[in-house]
């Protein structure tokens, strides 16, 4: 036994090695280490170990030393030392921190429950897709109950986003009432407010939580967890750590995280369209975006892996799937196999764009997953977002015309019309660049629709005295926010995500620009730009009149529930139409019935508010029927 202690002191991380008797006649174990823990916060190392060798170890000798004269049926010094030799490289398999992949899946009915559980989401759609996911890791945890009210549960999940100013200040908001709920649980339960059998455990998610981490956690108690984007598997250690009366924190990024064996618990469960993340993070380093820094770098999920969830959601009833990520054209599957990638030779941008990151492995980019998917599920229908142009090649834009069931519509962030604000942001392209690629869009896919995200009011420069620049690099002037206006109305979008800037820590803007421009200046810029907008996007809504789309019903018109129905055109569209008995194409039967939700339905189109549509519907069909029948119409009236 004497042996293992030179093989422990050795170790370079461990200073030192204590073994105590405690009270009750326990035994205890630290380490002290000398160097951070990359897994862990290493605040609370020492205290994991503790708990989780007693848990393995049966080191609660005290209920056992009244019925045996020795020890020697029990772990032994050994035992403990042995689990105490470390290394840097490997983490130490703590029985709670066993991967969710390798846990095998237990039945709902065998888990006890150990809390309620409500969520709020803010932000974009990987958020909600984010919290699918961590729902389904705290089920397999025994969190089996989600609440629709925050007062019914014991713990509440806030899954945050840090892309602008106003998501935080909506989360700090949040946050002080369900403070209020945890601070004041005794007096609330008293007057029949809350319900909750103890106080709420307060746990922050998402990009929020790697950005302001330390200010959450120092907010007066307000917070128990903190969890970022890559660490939702650590979640139920997280909230054990709050038991023994500890903050709970891990916000570390990981290269290679994708939850790809997690199938997600959906939180509309009767929706018949649903969000699939197929990668996560982004390269693009943009001056003004935080999302680099809150999500990581890119990564992919293998497509087999997505294959496999779309096949469960096929199965569930969902006919749309959405496809996600930061950048989720510029997905690259390298599990299968991997190639070096030669510059300008293998991976092609867009034409006329750059990219400040190199691509060192290839494997199957973004059309073939587009590809493989629309070929295994003709009848399901599939949208992506959010892409950035430079990874449109032309192959993508080829497989999005030829499939039925890849949606016409493009999400293409220009974020300013100015070449020079465009150089600002770092968004490797010219005004001209991203017009010739609009161009080139609508050439190959004459029915596409369009969308983008604007930003109002960029900052200015700094040198290296910061001192400012003059010229086009004093903020955003008046000529670069009209050429902003002139691009809105060039392009003409379906519609458009507009904001005023809004500056972030950590960015290249926050350490390199000044947010000079005044808040007025930026909201009457931003007045003129959404003006520009409503002027343009009018005729598109108003060039579908006449024509015949097929819809997927989505559910009643909240406006008319008993009488309208809605859903949306293959080009993004919101459509209205009056819930009449309707003949079924594919049913062989001459009896009509009501169309429900995912349904398609043929809409021909009757008139435009320039922000929906309105038709008559005329027969439910299927997604494959609809096409083909038109695709023969055209070719007989192309020969005639």
């Amino acid at each position: 036994m004497a042996s293992s202690f030179p093989s422990i002191l050795n170790q370079p991380q461990c200073a030192l090695l204590c073994i105590r008797i405690q009270k009750r006649c326990c035994l205890s174990l630290k380490v002290l280490s000398s160097t951070p823990r990359p897994s862990f916060n290493s605040r609370c190392y020492s205290r994991l170990v503790i708990r989780q060798l007693k848990r393995s170890s049966c080191l609660n000798l005290c209920r056992n030393f009244s019925q045996s004269s020795s020890l020697a049926d029990g772990p032994s010094l050994h035992h403990f030392s042995a689990h105490a030799s470390l290394t840097d490289s490997l983490p130490l398999p703590l029985p709670d921190l066993v991967p969710a992949s390798e846990v095998p899946s237990v039945p709902d009915s065998d888990i006890p429950t150990r809390g309620r559980i409500y969520q709020e989401t803010y932000g974009c759609q990987m958020n909600v897709n984010d919290m699918e996911i961590v729902l389904s890791i705290m089920k397999n945890a025994g969190y089996n109950e989600v609440v629709n009210v925050p007062e019914s549960a014991e713990v509440i999940f806030i899954n945050t986003c840090a892309i602008r100013d106003y998501a935080e200040h909506k989360v700090w908001q949040r946050l002080n009432y369900f403070w209020f709920l945890k601070r004041e649980w005794k007096k609330n339960v008293a007057t029949g407010r809350s319900q909750s059998l103890h106080p709420p455990k307060i746990v922050v998610l998402g990009c929020m939580a790697e950005r302001l981490k330390e200010k959450i956690l120092d907010s007066d108690k307000m917070v128990d967890v903190v969890c970022g984007p890559d660490a939702y598997r650590d979640l139920p250690r997280l909230l054990e750590e709050v038991d023994y009366g500890q903050k709970g924190i891990n916000t570390l990024l990981s290269l290679e995280e994708t939850y790809a064996d997690i199938s997600p618990v959906r939180i509309s469960k009767n929706s018949v369209t649903a969000f699939v993340s197929v990668m996560r993070g982004c390269n693009n380093m943009c001056s003004f975006c935080i999302v680099p820094f809150t999500r990581g770098r890119e990564r992919s999920r293998a497509v087999e892996s997505i294959v496999k969830e779309v096949a469960g959601l096929w199965k569930e009833g969902v006919k749309e799937v959405t496809l996600l990520g930061q950048n989720v054209n510029s997905y690259n599957d390298t599990s299968g196999f991997e190639k070096e990638v030669e510059p300008g030779a293998n991976w092609r941008f867009s034409e006329g764009f750059s990219s400040m990151s190199k691509v060192k492995k290839m494997g199957l980019r973004f059309a073939d997953l587009l590809d493989r998917l629309s070929t295994e599920f003709p009848e399901m229908r599939f949208r992506y977002t959010s892409p950035h142009p430079k990874d449109f090649p032309d192959e993508l834009l080829y497989i999005m015309r030829d499939r039925h069931n890849v949606c016409k519509y493009i999400h293409l962030p220009a974020q300013t019309g100015s070449s020079t604000v465009l150089e600002r942001m770092r968004r490797g392209y010219t005004r001209e660049a991203y017009l010739d690629l609009v161009q080139k869009i609508r050439r190959i896919i004459p029915d596409v629709g369009l969308s983008s995200d604007f930003i109002c009011g960029l900052v200015s420069v700094l040198s290296s005295n910061h001192s400012l620049h003059g010229g086009g690099f004093c903020g955003e002037t008046e000529e670069e926010h009209a050429d902003t206006l002139s691009l809105m109305k060039a392009v003409g979008y379906d519609m458009a995500y507009m904001f005023a800037y809004s500056m972030r820590e950590r960015t290249h803007a926050h350490r390199n620009y000044v947010d000079d421009v005044p808040e007025e200046v930026k909201q009457r810029r931003l007045t003129e730009l959404i003006e520009a907008f409503r002027e343009s996007t009018g005729q598109f809504y108003d060039s579908q009149v006449g024509t015949i789309q097929l819809v997927l019903v989505e559910g009643p018109n909240k406006k008319a529930p008993d009488t309208e129905l809605i859903g949306k055109s293959d080009r993004g569209h919101k459509v209205l139409f009056t819930n009449l008995p309707l003949p079924d194409r594919d049913d062989g039967q001459s009896d009509k019935r009501n169309p429900i939700v995912g349904d398609y339905v043929e809409v021909r189109i009757l008139k435009s508010s320039r922000a929906s549509l309105f038709g008559e519907a005329l027969a439910i069909t299927k997604l494959s029927s609809f096409y083909n029948v038109y695709e023969e119409a055209f070719a007989y009236a192309s020969r005639s």
